[in-house]
């Protein structure tokens, strides 16, 4: 298996806040330049897609291939803009081809699609990511593979009941290989969600359904890290609320609700990029993971 994964297995708290800043500079330019996107909950989900592809899974361009790869299935598929510029931090494609994002016969579309390289699974009609996410954990218990799956979910996509029905059955079936993230920003495109349809309390109610739930900031690389990567009980699906804010790191964008989908005038882009150029809201603690193998390599396949 190839090490080319150790890097991202080597990144203190203080490399990812620095990406973090990059990624949300790239992603809100890429928004601008394709007159399209989800602006506030690309950028209350970047921190924990940071996390992710950065410290957690094991998966690489060089791997994405492997059978033993983990798999992460964007299930708010609308926030697509955060995860390409992530893919692309991470050299799945060229960084150029963002440009192309939401034009005419590109396959960077607005919502995740399997022509891209790293993207697993077709998403957008909200609710698909965890019954879909639900089989592969189940496929992997099957093979005896060591294979982690994960998936990200807004909170106002829990209204869709196909999610409660994977809940269920991923408890049923003992999936202690599925993780499912909930971007816990609190805010969807008609209001808070507590007004809209609310789902709390969230966490007793995926505990009822028989899952491990752990509460992080969302914002906090350490506090990810360990939700992440500490295993949850035997036989027990691990259920993530990570307590982010809508517009994460732009004042201006932060927890108002116009910017689920707006995207910024030119003026209002230099001001948000000067922000977060100058930002001291992000984590900066040196903190390095316990290990230093290459993530694919440390689990033993069967």
């Amino acid at each position: 298996m190839p090490n080319d994964s150790t890097l991202e297995c080597r990144a203190t708290d203080h490399d990812l806040a620095l990406k973090a800043v990059a990624l949300r500079k790239r992603m809100l330019r890429l928004i601008v330049n394709a007159g399209a996107g989800h602006t506030g909950g690309g950028l209350s989900c970047m921190d924990i897609l940071n996390v992710l592809y950065n410290r957690v899974l094991k998966v690489s361009p060089a791997t994405f291939s492997e059978p033993h790869r983990d798999r992460y299935v964007q299930s708010k598929g609308h926030c697509v803009e955060a995860l390409y510029v992530v893919l692309a931090g991470r050299g799945f494609f060229p960084d150029a081809d963002l440009d192309t994002v939401c034009r005419y016969r590109s396959c960077y579309v607005g919502h995740p699609t399997r022509k891209i390289p790293g993207i697993e699974m077709n998403t957008g009609a909200l609710g698909h990511g965890l019954p879909i996410c639900l089989g592969m954990a189940l496929a992997a218990k099957m093979d005896n593979a060591p294979v982690r799956v994960f998936t990200l979910l807004g909170d106002g996509e829990l209204a869709e009941g196909s999610n409660w029905e994977a809940a269920m059955a991923a408890a049923h079936y003992e999936l202690d290989n599925l993780a499912a993230i909930l971007d816990h920003n609190t805010l969807q495109i008609t209001g808070p969600t507590r007004d809209v349809m609310s789902n709390e309390p969230v966490d007793e109610k995926f505990r009822a359904f028989g899952w491990e739930v752990r509460t992080v900031n969302g914002h906090d690389y350490a506090e990810l890290t360990r939700a992440l990567t500490e295993p949850p009980p035997a036989g027990k699906p691990l259920f993530i609320i990570a307590n982010t804010v809508k517009g994460k790191g732009v004042s201006f964008m932060e927890n108002v609700g116009k910017w689920h989908h707006g995207v910024p005038s030119e003026v209002e882009l230099q001001q948000a990029l000067a922000e977060l150029d100058s930002s001291s809201t992000f984590q900066c603690r040196d903190e390095r993971p316990t290990s230093t193998d290459s993530p694919l390599e440390s689990r033993a396949t069967p």
